[in-house]
């Protein structure tokens, strides 16, 4: 293009030759040919006249045109070619005649939809076959305006778009059908009723002609009655069918057979606006389902089939429910409120009955997972749900006081005590991390603390902990969980287990060098008086070559370290005995109170309870205790007379000479490790009594700090500093005592103020 346009610049001479020798694409003469360097004449002629229509064209022409519409209506064949039907459509808007000619247009479509509307007056006509006739007659109009546009396409395109005011021809279709046909109270009414008819019954499981649904709601649609002639209608029938369907399938079925029916439901109605209904019903029909299937049940469902779901770890419905209930307003919180509250039901159940006291741990460790599994599958890891669930474990777990937190320490023992061959130190790990999370619900962990410490002692002492890594573990665990201070004492048992081995091995050699290093092997663990739980002195006969190397060791050990006190403790003391029986040779591995015992009977064949009691010296339950387990348990290597369960004053015991057993070495010892009552009050009591201690401290500390303060802002701040739970009666007494004491004076004037007595 370029090439040509600097062309026309540079030889306008050849240009204007080219324009004379081929006007009009006519090849002439050229009579302006002239000599190279002549003047140029150009000669500009006018238009020849329009040649003007015969009288009769614009009448011939429109009759033709009209029978051409007349047989695109009546579906007859057009004698005329459609080319040449357009040529005369645009030859009258050339001749402005568009104006009369869209008018008589409209007339004749106007005529003949006019006539369509008897066709449906018909009472005989079911509801099925007047729909088909509709939709008939609706796809013939369409068929029958679009064949006309094409011909009078010119008039729409020229004539109408110039003119705002004017419908195009499509349009003027369909406002002629909506108000002859479609407006017509009656045809519209019998229109909609018999659509509402064939969804009613497609709802009811029928099937139904989903295409002639489609092509007549798309009708509504297109001729903007969809809104007024339909959609309410529906939603109103819609409404009513749901109310009535929820109503009485609540009562019917059972919640997950109910919740699957309405999750079908919605499926169902979510089909319906993609396969024929207007998509901007879609919100309103789906909103009033979901308000009278869920929304109006919330609580009925909840009430009715919540915890049969839990209880039996339904995951299927109950993702379906918070799926379901998310749909709806408000219905999250229903649900999030009745989760908690079948979570604190099913935790007191297991918490406060003192039976299930044996498997509660398990059984809370259980619970948790179960929950757990709930909320990261069904309740798609919501935080609120999370929180919620961790809430009402602590609310729960905390009903009763200072049990559960015994429990734990009980079963943590259970798990890191030598013997327990059900777990790998993996499993052991997991184990000890789901007890610290049900251990952090806990508020007296002073209580756990004392029980953990006191079968800890039993575990290192008695030298049954099932490893020594993950007691280290599940120290780090609480320590991290409570802080140092929680295990200080905790680490100083292990370092004072730690101090025992070297100060062994040294004794050893110093046994070694002895001029009567005796036959007996003496193992001692020096414990440090603080860290270790309190043990209660009791003074045994020993035999004198066990009295000889306490001596010599007593030696040993206050040579080196001079000031130091020893103190010896029987309790947890244990030996390996070498006994013959008839069988052969075994070694007995036994408490150092069975040892006491057994050792009698190297002086005598038979011993009478009272007998044995004033040789040993040991105290009257412990012996009990002793004697049943050599004489009542598994291994008997004593015979008691007369036989029976518990031992009496007058029984007499006989060393069992025939006793077998497939082992070489037996534990004879595993009482040392079972908790006596006297224990378990003991230990409890010293939690209580500590907590006294820290009480007063407390309020030694406010008041020294405060100088004055009032009586509720003292308990205030007591709440906030101390660890466990406390009545506000406890802290009463607590304050009168130091009263009493003179730490602190209640004010003259106030006797709810209190000062700090320096």
């Amino acid at each position: 293009m370029m090439s040509e346009e600097t062309g026309q610049k540079n030889n306008n001479k050849a240009n204007f030759t080219a324009l004379a020798e081929h006007t009009n694409g006519l090849t002439k003469p050229s009579a302006l040919v002239t000599k190279p360097g002549a003047s140029k004449k150009l000669v500009i002629k006018n238009f020849k006249d329009r040649p003007k229509l015969s009288d009769n064209y614009t009448q011939d022409t429109w009759k033709k045109l009209q029978e051409a519409v007349g047989a695109i209506q009546n579906s007859t064949s057009i004698k005329y070619n459609l080319e040449e039907l357009y040529q005369a459509v645009e030859n009258l808007c050339s001749y402005k005649v568009s104006a009369t000619l869209y008018k008589q247009l409209r007339q004749v479509c106007e005529d003949h939809v006019k006539a369509q509307i008897h066709q449906f007056r018909e009472d005989s006509l079911d509801n099925v076959l007047f729909l088909k006739k509709m939709n008939k007659c609706w796809q013939d109009h369409c068929r029958q305006m679009i064949m006309i546009r094409s011909i009078f396409l010119f008039l729409d395109r020229v004539y109408v778009l110039q003119n705002s005011m004017l419908p195009s021809i499509w349009d003027t279709g369909l406002e002629l059908f909506r108000s002859h046909i479609v407006s017509d109270k009656m045809v519209q009414s019998k229109t909609v009723d018999a659509i509402l008819q064939l969804i009613e019954r497609e709802r009811n499981g029928e099937a139904v002609d989903r295409s002639l649904l489609r092509s007549l709601l798309n009708m509504l649609s297109d001729l903007q009655v969809y809104k007024d002639s339909f959609e309410q209608k529906f939603l109103k029938e819609t409404h009513r069918l749901y109310a009535a369907e929820g109503q009485s399938l609540m009562q019917e079925r059972e919640v997950p057979e109910y919740l699957h029916h309405v999750n079908k439901r919605l499926e169902e109605e979510t089909d319906r606006v993609i396969t024929y209904l207007d998509q901007s019903t879609q919100k309103q029909l789906i909103l009033t389902v979901e308000k009278q299937l869920l929304g109006e049940h919330l609580t009925a469902i909840l009430q009715k089939g919540l915890h049969h779901l839990l209880d039996g770890n339904r995951i299927t419905e109950l993702t379906l429910l918070y799926q379901l209930f998310s749909r709806v307003k408000g219905g999250l919180q229903v649900l999030l409120q009745h989760w908690s509250e079948y979570i604190k039901t099913f935790g007191s159940a297991l918490v406060m009955m003192p039976e299930k006291d044996k498997d509660m741990v398990q059984e809370l460790l259980d619970f948790k997972d179960k929950t757990d599994q709930i909320t990261e599958a069904c309740f798609q890891k919501n935080e609120k749900f999370i929180n919620s669930m961790k809430e009402s474990f602590e609310t729960y777990i905390n009903k009763r006081p200072n049990k559960p937190a015994e429990l734990i320490a009980k079963y943590v023992d259970s798990k890191l005590r030598a013997g327990n061959k059900e777990a790998t130190d993996e499993e052991l790990e997991r184990i000890l991390d789901k007890i610290m999370i049900i251990f952090r619900f806990i508020h007296g962990k002073d209580v756990f603390e004392a029980f953990y410490k006191k079968d800890l002692a039993k575990r290192l002492l008695v030298g049954k902990s099932a490893s020594v890594d993950a007691e280290k573990s599940m120290l780090s665990k609480l320590k991290h969980e409570c802080g140092a201070a929680f295990t200080s004492k905790l680490e100083g048992m292990f370092k004072d287990m730690e101090l025992s081995k070297d100060v062994m091995i040294q004794f050893k050699q110093f046994v070694q060098n002895q001029s009567d290093p005796g036959n007996i092997e003496l193992t001692v663990n020096i414990l440090t008086m603080g860290y270790w739980p309190t043990y209660i002195p009791m003074e045994v006969h020993l035999p004198p070559e066990m009295v000889k190397l306490q001596e010599v060791f007593k030696m040993f050990y206050l040579g080196k370290h001079s000031g130091r006190k020893l103190q010896w403790q029987p309790t947890l003391g244990h030996a390996v005995l070498k006994s013959e029986f008839k069988e052969g040779k075994k070694e007995l591995q036994v408490s150092l109170f069975q040892t006491l015992v057994l050792l009698m009977f190297n002086e005598g064949e038979e011993f009478t309870f009272d007998e044995i009691k004033t040789a040993t010296g040991i105290e009257d339950g412990e012996l009990r205790r002793t004697l049943q387990s050599l004489a009542c348990g598994k291994a008997r290597v004593l015979i008691k007379n007369p036989k029976g369960k518990d031992v009496e004053d007058g029984d007499k015991f006989l060393f069992h000479a025939d006793f077998r057993h497939k082992l070489f070495r037996i534990k004879i010892n595993q009482i040392q490790m079972k908790e006596t009552i006297e224990e378990q009050v003991s230990t409890t009591e010293r939690v209580f009594q500590d907590r006294q201690y820290q009480i007063d401290a407390a309020i030694v500390r406010i008041m020294k700090m405060r100088k004055t303060l009032s009586h509720n802002l003292l308990v205030s701040e007591l709440y906030n500093q101390l660890k466990f739970p406390v009545k506000p009666g406890d802290l009463k007494k607590r304050i009168e005592s130091l009263i009493d004491r003179d730490y602190m004076e209640r004010d003259k004037d106030n006797p709810n103020q209190y000062h700090y007595v320096a």
